[in-house]
């Protein structure tokens, strides 16, 4: 079967827009002059939909019209260009699939690191809720104990107070001061058992107290130092 020849249709719309020749139209809507060749034979099925979208527009037409104007049949030729419009609308809709899920991922995994270290905040908070009581009364019986080697409990003081000192560096938890520190006192980190100095004034720690990072756990308990 002989090809096609839709020369003169494409001449008369061009003469309808004030073009004067093929290689004007092709510069003008930026479509090569061979894919014109083809739309002259009337092989729009090897055309690309957005070649044939910027010639419908230069020739002030709509698409259907082309594709009817330019088709030995037009009911065939729009299947096929419905169904590369399909093919191309399925492929947009399979990318932006794709580009949401890595967005949902990459927002899960936010989440799911912000859930961990949530719960490590709450399991390191009930931990020290229960240690409380060998958190505070601890370094004063060390210290007790180091004061007098002669207590048994000297011999014990290494076995509780590595562990501890290793735990608590691990969650970033520091004493405020050692217990027999003398410091100025300041009533922000210090809690007085006796006495009432002013600020500045020098104390004695009994107590340690402890601070995570920059939350305040627990003042040290101080009191004045006896003067001699």
């Amino acid at each position: 079967m002989p090809n096609a020849d839709f020369t003169q249709q494409l001449q008369d719309l061009m003469q309808g827009v004030g073009i004067s020749s093929f290689r004007a139209l092709s510069r003008t809507s930026g479509i090569s002059e061979r894919q014109i060749l083809q739309l002259r034979r009337g092989k729009l099925e090897q055309m690309r939909v957005n070649v044939l979208i910027q010639l419908a527009e230069v020739l002030q037409m709509s698409l259907s019209e082309l594709v009817a104007t330019f088709s030995e049949s037009s009911v065939s030729s729009e299947k096929n260009l419905d169904s590369e419009l399909r093919t191309q609308h399925s492929e947009l809709i399979t990318s932006k699939e794709i580009a949401d899920l890595r967005k949902e991922y990459e927002r899960s995994q936010i989440q799911l690191q912000q859930q961990r270290e949530l719960l490590l905040q709450e399991f390191q908070q009930s931990s020290l809720q229960l240690l409380e009581s060998l958190l505070l009364q601890f370094p004063t019986a060390a210290y007790t104990a180091k004061e007098n080697p002669q207590l048994a409990a000297v011999k014990i003081v290494p076995l509780v107070e590595k562990p501890l000192e290793k735990l608590l560096q691990q969650w970033g938890v520091e004493a405020i001061a050692p217990v027999g520190a003398e410091l100025p006192y300041d009533p922000q980190i210090h809690q007085l058992i006796k006495g009432n100095p002013q600020i500045g004034e020098i104390v004695k720690v009994r107590y340690t107290g402890y601070r995570q990072g920059n939350k305040l756990l627990y003042r040290a308990k101080v009191s004045p130092v006896e003067k001699i």
